[in-house]
């Protein structure tokens, strides 16, 4: 833990660590591209071994994808009230996504010419759902949920699956729900590169989707240009503004509810400009924290990922969080809405001391997968139109193509670019 305070000697130094954080350790790269260079020569083979290797289960080409009959299985096996929380959180992700469709358009900014776009869903896409420390269920429905609104023809998904070979039910019920079309019991670096190169059993995806550990995140890095990615993320973090007005009970259970992830190398962060509101924070971490079943994830984001910062006024606390740049941003204030103005970076934003980070993770609507590692300065979290092809529009008639042939010309010429001109000069003068 480090408590950071205002005026003091090495204030902006520890700021700066705080900002300076990787996506994951760099030695990560060279591992994960050796298990992609693999799958691509050896295919279906790679992948039996792999599995084996990394998630303990033993399969054959034939075993990889998860048969109906499965589906049907985990379906009578989950509980009536887990199925209505999936339904219910899947809707409310649904409703959200469909408000946020693109729509195509076209306008005449100037005479003759009709500018516009146009969107297309895409064909393919595979959502990586992480499997290794906990069963994400709420990732199927934020990331399969969302291409099933968007009109994704097939959507596919793979996940780790258990030494038993068996994916965790309410996975395969939320993934039936969200309309995913193919399941693989697949996880890690191999799976992600299954999707993006194909092997014999496993056709290619258009781009891949979804959260997952270093590994995956440097795969995703490594196989961007052969398949779109949505982004490159990092372990989860949080940063809660407060001022006076919060409750630290409520600040401490948000910290944890992101130390608690798995990696070890999650941050919670604190930036307040109550003094008194830091100690108050750690006790109630601490006390909460012993009634928690995963202490050992905690006690490392305990000893280097958890920092509460004292600042002198809230629009210092908002150029804090806007550098940091957080995955979650809780605004804990008396004036939560005049805060989360100045903000200018940020995954997603959580305003007031009723809007607990974790309905974001679930249930709220926008998507859960975000950027982290300071990222949200220029990736945006994952959202529906992540989903579409968009294709400019550009229309001419004679009469606008005459009056800016000379344009076309004057750029050719600066350009050296002789075709060009006589591209467009030949339907004002043929040769």
């Amino acid at each position: 833990m480090k408590k950071l305070y205002f005026g003091s000697a090495d204030f902006e130094a520890d700021l700066k660590k705080l900002y300076d954080r990787p996506s994951y350790p760099p030695e990560i790269e060279a591992q994960a591209a050796a298990i992609i260079a693999d799958v691509k020569a050896e295919g279906d083979a790679a992948l039996v071994r792999y599995a084996a290797k990394f998630d303990h289960a033993e399969l054959t080409p034939a075993q990889f994808r998860v048969t109906g009959d499965e589906i049907a299985a985990a379906e009578k096996q989950l509980p009536a009230r887990l199925k209505s929380a999936i339904r219910t959180a899947l809707r409310q992700v649904r409703d959200f996504a469909k408000l946020t469709i693109p729509k195509g358009w076209t306008a005449s900014p100037r005479p003759g010419v009709t500018l516009g776009e146009k969107f297309e869903p895409l064909d393919r896409v595979g959502v990586y759902i992480p499997g290794g420390t906990a069963p994400l269920v709420s990732t199927v429905l934020h990331t399969a949920g969302i291409a099933g609104a968007a009109k994704v023809k097939e959507i596919v998904a793979v996940t780790p699956p258990g030494r038993d070979g068996k994916v965790h039910p309410a996975v395969l019920y939320a993934m039936k729900l969200a309309g995913v079309t193919e399941i693989y019991r697949l996880g890690g670096v191999y799976g992600v590169a299954a999707l993006a190169c194909g092997t014999e059993t496993i056709a290619k995806v258009e781009k891949i989707v979804g959260p997952g550990n270093a590994y995956v995140t440097a795969a995703k890095k490594l196989l961007y240009g052969q398949v779109a990615i949505d982004m490159v993320a990092g372990p989860s973090e949080i940063l809660v503004i407060a001022d006076e007005t919060a409750d630290p009970s409520f600040i401490a259970a948000d910290l944890l509810s992101q130390a608690e992830h798995g990696s070890g190398l999650e941050q919670a962060v604190l930036v307040t400009t109550d003094k008194a509101m830091i100690d108050r924070v750690e006790a109630e971490f601490l006390r909460q924290k012993a009634t928690l079943p995963r202490l050992a994830t905690v006690d490392r984001v305990q000893e280097h990922g958890l920092f509460l910062i004292h600042t002198p006024d809230l629009d210092t606390a908002a150029a804090i969080a806007s550098c940091y740049a957080p995955e979650h941003l809780e605004i804990q204030t008396a004036r939560p809405e005049q805060v989360a103005r100045k903000i200018t970076a940020a995954g997603a934003m959580f305003l007031g001391k009723w809007t607990p980070e974790p309905v974001g993770d679930f249930c709220a609507g926008p998507s859960h997968v975000l950027p982290t590692a300071s990222s949200a300065r220029y990736f945006n979290g994952l959202e529906t139109v992540s989903f579409f092809r968009r294709s400019s529009i550009v229309k001419y008639t004679e009469a606008a193509i005459r009056r800016e042939v000379s344009m076309v010309e004057a750029f050719a010429e600066m350009e050296g670019l002789a075709a060009h001109g006589r591209s467009g000069t030949i339907r004002v003068k043929p040769l």
